[in-house]
């Protein structure tokens, strides 16, 4: 029954994104990188979300709340301070220039060497960072609903690599055959399943540990054992700096790296880029950060339950919580079905990658350096071929994240500073400095990495003697970065100011409820904080 179920929701989604992209335009780059910029609101916001949300999410976030509670709801939370900036601040220099890629602006702003350099740091990233761990956290959740062990002797390592191969093989063809108008489509129509099911395992989650713990009371009685057995694992404020996230590292670290992520990564803002208007754009991104704000319920709690339920069995493996739980509380037909779910947010994620990936390699590198007389299918079917490869090269570098100590999402996050928070830097100059010169870029780009990669790897987090949380380690990276591109700005200015040109290709007028929209998400944002620090204590 889990197999019917997962087949058919799989093939219905399969079926309905080939119907909705069957005659869209695939020769030409704007048509296959970006939608042919005819993105709705709503497909812009169910894209994010998706791209955002698959297995290293559920499965690693969880994990973080099986092993240190509610704190790092920060990842959630936190992310919709970065997309209200995204949405008032980064989202209209993006589409006024009429980019397709972040280093396409940043050649603009800078030079085209600069751009350059972004676009191989972020290639680098995509395949050390994003894809292997989309693919790995994806195939610990099927490898264990499905039982893919028992196809191989119960041997779980050779599973992991077959279940790996399958998840890169099909999001490969997704992502290079259909463009980004399928992989938006598709992410909508799994994250309609992805609501229902991720909303619906907390909820059984609760009743399973009223019923469990002696209570018939159901959801009621699952919240009032929380409440009152070990309730720190409620609170998101941990004031100690040796907690997981420290409250203090939310205006460091955790501030700098979600702005990253939701502003300048082109796994994510690629989505951005193919709105109709900005009014669109806006509105995408804004539902965006409220439906964030409801993320501890489906990415923290379940893990808090799973440690209720099943820590004397899971003892500090973590990261098999949520799979765990998921298999306690649905029924067969219901488990099939949801894995079609999460199967549809692993490939959201990885085929995002690839299409970013090849996005990235065909505008920036290929036309930009190997063939610049390149015309719009040969970029495309070139993007194609290079798709294929760094697919391929994620699949290899996969399997060896489970070799890796510490918790998955802790790990990911990690490495992941050693390229967002110089990227940041760069990007944030080129916004708000109009007479920073190209050097400046360079030397922040280079030295960023260089600092974090000795500081914050090698040294583990230890600057001049004092051990330091890794956030504030990228925190302080940030901060050094922008003070040496301000030196450099002053020494040696550009010669004129620079003035970004309107391309016309999408009309910038903005939503007009944008503004007071992201002044509420901040205030939820500070009242979750406030109210539930209140349950912890």
């Amino acid at each position: 029954m889990i197999l019917i179920t997962f087949l058919f929701f799989t093939a219905l989604v399969g079926f309905l994104t080939w119907r909705f992209t069957r005659s869209d335009d695939h020769n030409s780059s704007t048509g296959y990188f970006l939608a042919g910029r005819s993105l709705t609101w709503i497909v812009v916001a169910g894209s994010l979300l998706l791209t955002n949300l698959s297995t290293e999410q559920l499965v690693g976030l969880n994990g973080g709340g099986y092993s240190h509670g509610m704190q790092v709801m920060a990842w959630e939370v936190w992310s919709s301070i970065a997309i209200v900036l995204m949405a008032l601040v980064f989202l209209p220099r993006y589409l006024r220039g009429g980019v397709r890629t972040v280093s396409e602006f940043l050649a603009d702003r800078y030079s085209k060497g600069v751009g350059t350099l972004v676009s191989i740091l972020l290639l680098l990233s995509l395949l050390t960072n994003l894809l292997p761990f989309v693919l790995y956290s994806g195939a610990l959740f099927m490898r264990d609903v499905f039982g893919v062990s028992g196809l191989f002797g119960g041997n779980d390592t050779v599973a992991l690599w077959a279940t790996v191969v399958a998840l890169g093989v099909v999001g490969s063809i997704y992502a290079v055959f259909g463009g980004l108008k399928a992989v938006a489509v598709s992410d909508t129509l799994n994250g309609v399943g992805l609501l229902l099911g991720g909303l619906a395992i907390p909820f059984l989650g609760l009743a399973l540990l009223g019923e469990k713990m002696g209570d018939n009371g159901g959801i009621a009685a699952g919240l009032n054992y929380l409440f009152e057995n070990k309730p720190k694992m409620l609170n998101p404020v941990d004031t100690s700096e040796s907690a997981n996230i420290p409250f203090s590292t939310l205006f460091t670290g955790m501030l700098f790296i979600t702005t990253y992520y939701w502003c300048t990564n082109q796994a994510i803002v690629q989505r951005t880029f193919g709105s109709k208007s900005l009014a669109e754009g806006q509105k995408g991104v804004l539902f965006a950060a409220v439906m964030k704000l409801l993320g501890p319920l489906y990415l923290v709690l379940p893990g808090i339950i799973a440690w209720h339920l099943f820590s004397g069995e899971l003892g500090d493996k973590g990261d098999l919580a949520y799979g765990k739980l998921a298999m306690a509380v649905l029924p067969t037909w219901a488990l099939g079905f949801f894995a079609a779910v999460i199967f549809g947010a692993i490939l959201s994620s990885f085929n995002s990658g690839i299409n970013s990936a090849t996005t990235l390699f065909s505008v920036d590198l290929y036309k930009g350096w190997i063939n610049q007389d390149a015309s719009e299918p040969q970029m495309v079917k070139v993007g194609k071929i290079f798709g294929i490869l760094i697919a391929l090269g994620a699949i290899v570098v996969a399997p060896f994240i489970a070799k890796a100590s510490g918790g998955l999402f802790d790990l990911m996050k990690n490495l992941a500073a050693l390229y967002n928070i110089p990227l940041l830097a760069v990007v944030v100059m080129a916004i708000f400095s109009k007479r920073t010169p190209a050097i400046a870029a360079v030397v922040a780009i280079l030295g960023g990495f260089a600092f974090y990669a000795y500081f914050g790897l090698y040294q583990q987090n230890t600057i001049f003697g004092h051990t330091l949380h890794w956030l504030h380690v990228a925190g302080i990276n940030f901060v050094l970065l922008i003070a040496v591109m301000l030196a450099i700005r002053f020494i040696k200015p550009r010669s004129e100011a620079y003035q970004q040109a309107h391309t016309g290709e999408v009309d910038l007028s903005p939503w007009k409820f944008a503004v007071p929209v992201g002044v509420v998400v901040l205030v939820l944002i500070a009242l979750m904080y406030f109210g539930m620090s209140r349950i912890g204590l």
